[in-house]
């Protein structure tokens, strides 16, 4: 086991921030999605509210210390992202 892929701050006042989250599982360390910039690709359990603004109040993929490592595979999706973006100059 290793000690970089989990983390909580049970100090929070959100703490644990998701709904029918097992705080003694419930890591803080991808407090903020990383993923969320990927919208539909995240591979999360998200739905849009009725403002088409991503809710992943439900999602607790970041969450799960077992997740640490595909979540940062799928860093790489984000960094593309912010390269394609880059050289067009579009905005996210």
């Amino acid at each position: 086991m290793s000690h970089y892929d989990f983390f909580q701050n049970k100090e929070c006042e959100y703490f644990p921030c998701h709904p029918g989250a097992d705080p003694e599982q419930f890591s803080c360390l991808f407090c903020y999605c990383p993923l969320y910039a990927l919208g539909d690709d995240c591979g999360g359990s998200f739905t849009y509210n009725e403002k088409g603004i991503k809710d992943c109040s439900r999602c607790l993929r970041p969450h799960c210390r077992e997740n640490y490592g595909i979540i940062c595979q799928k860093l790489r999706e984000v960094l593309e992202l912010v390269k394609k973006n880059h050289r067009t100059g579009e905005k996210p």
